[in-house]
């Protein structure tokens, strides 16, 4: 009797393991089945106007000493609390491409727009090592000792891979404001961002934004590899919005410096000959062109 008692709870003790092992199955199969949204991205925002800071920025009139070194970087990748952990949020993308290589090739094309100016000396490439996280404007004054910089174009970027669909909006927190953008199953949505400004005024002078969204149709079988290629197309879209529009705000700048002088103050230093002014080699140069056509015309000089 004991024995078939025994028999009996052990059948059903059985059935109960079988029912939770399936169920574990499953549910691990689900969760393999069903990929995750990742976001990759920087802020100026976060860099310079830390909620953890509590100094007051005030923003003064910038004086630009002709012609100005420029630095150009990418801001610091923000963290995030993600299963109760802080991670970089540039690191756990799974078909993010914005590698290090990516990123030099990108401020290479910003840099590309400042060394056309007349009023640029020089580009400085600043490696994203020397920009601390949240580390403000008191970071770019040691970037601006450090180089010898007057001003800074600072690239950030926010990327996300709409792989799910509980979340498909997505808020860009720029310098100006928000943007809301939307995506499907497999979307790839990409903001750049470059904010250039005048280091000891704390200014910001301009911005050049670029987006893009980038549709995707990858199955589960080769999500990653499709994700990691439209991540580098979304990137590659965005740069050449960013761009173009680097070349008109660089262009309104130059006009707002020459029509509006109570907005930003320019001196001239001595060996800066663009912008109307003339150097003293020109000058003495025109000096000498004038009295050889007085001589040549038979003019005596008074």
């Amino acid at each position: 009797m004991l024995g078939v008692r025994f028999t009996k709870e052990m059948k059903h003790n059985m059935k109960i393991i079988q029912t939770l092992i399936t169920g574990i199955s499953i549910t691990i199969l689900l969760s393999g089945c069903v990929p995750q949204n990742t976001r990759s991205k920087s802020s100026v925002m976060d860099y310079l106007y830390s909620k953890s800071s509590e100094a007051v920025v005030k923003p003064g009139v910038p004086t630009l000493r002709l012609p100005i070194k420029v630095g150009i970087a990418f801001t610091p990748e923000q963290t995030v609390s993600r299963n109760g952990q802080n991670v970089w949020t540039g690191a756990y993308g799974k078909g993010a491409a914005l590698t290090s290589v990516t990123k030099s090739d990108l401020l290479e094309q910003v840099a590309d727009n400042f060394r056309s100016l007349k009023f640029v000396s020089e580009i400085e490439v600043i490696p994203s090592e020397y920009l601390t996280p949240q580390g403000g404007f008191e970071n770019l004054d040691q970037i601006k000792t450090m180089y010898g910089i007057d001003v800074i174009a600072l690239v950030s970027y926010d990327q996300v891979q709409f792989t799910d669909q509980d979340y498909l909006s997505l808020s860009y927190w720029t310098i100006v404001g928000a943007y809301i953008v939307s995506g499907e199953i497999n979307d790839t949505s990409t903001m750049l961002d470059t904010v250039v400004y005048d280091i000891s005024s704390k200014k910001m002078l301009f911005r050049a934004p670029g987006t893009s969204i980038v549709k995707g149709s990858s199955t589960p079988v080769n999500l990653s590899e499709e994700l990691r290629k439209d991540s580098l197309k979304g990137f590659d879209l965005s740069a050449i919005e960013m761009t173009n529009n680097l070349k008109i705000q660089l262009d309104k700048f130059k006009k707002k410096i020459k029509n509006k002088p109570e907005q930003v103050n320019i001196v001239h230093t001595a060996d800066y000959s663009g912008g109307g002014s003339v150097s003293i080699f020109g000058l003495v140069g025109i000096m000498t062109l004038i009295n050889l056509t007085r001589r040549s015309s038979g003019i005596n000089n008074p």
